[in-house]
């Protein structure tokens, strides 16, 4: 049971660290945009997903009013975020399984893969110490975009 714990603290802390981070959007999205926090959590709420609310950062990183280095920095952080999205997702949606013991653990992807004349669904993969690696240098990469982007709102001081 052991690693069956050890599995749920770090999904949960890989969720935690990314809802923490994904949250800070708010505050790049206010200064921006040139608006209060309050407007820019409605605009944050509006868009429903990850993909979403980064392509919005980087577009509005974008504008010519946005000074180079600022923009630069931004860009940096989404790409960062983006990159770690992928692994946060895989275990956002999927499956967690768990032998009789607790200490064998797999997943099944909760996505369906078209191909041109069939369908694949439930891909399933073990949850082993090489994953568990991944998931905890993810939550770790996670937190240092976090710190980052604290840097920029403090630095070009946005609202927060």
């Amino acid at each position: 049971m052991k690693r069956f714990h050890e599995i749920l603290l770090a999904i949960g802390q890989l969720n935690y660290t990314w809802t923490n981070t994904e949250s800070l959007l708010i505050y790049l999205i206010a200064g921006l945009a040139r608006t209060d926090k309050e407007t820019a959590i409605v605009i944050f709420l509006t868009l429903n997903t990850t993909r979403a609310r980064l392509d919005l950062v980087e577009r509005l990183a974008k504008l010519a009013k946005t000074p180079a280095p600022c923009r630069q920095e931004i860009l940096s952080v989404t790409q960062q975020l983006a990159r770690q999205a992928k692994l946060r997702n895989k275990y956002s949606h999927c499956i967690y399984s768990f032998d009789e013991t607790g200490t064998r653990a797999s997943t099944q992807l909760m996505q369906i893969f078209d191909s041109k004349d069939s369908i694949k669904y439930g891909k399933i993969e073990h949850l082993d110490d090489s994953e568990m690696k991944r998931i905890t240098e993810s939550v770790e990469k996670i937190g240092q975009t976090n710190r980052a982007i604290w840097a920029i709102v403090h630095k070009y001081s946005f609202p927060h």
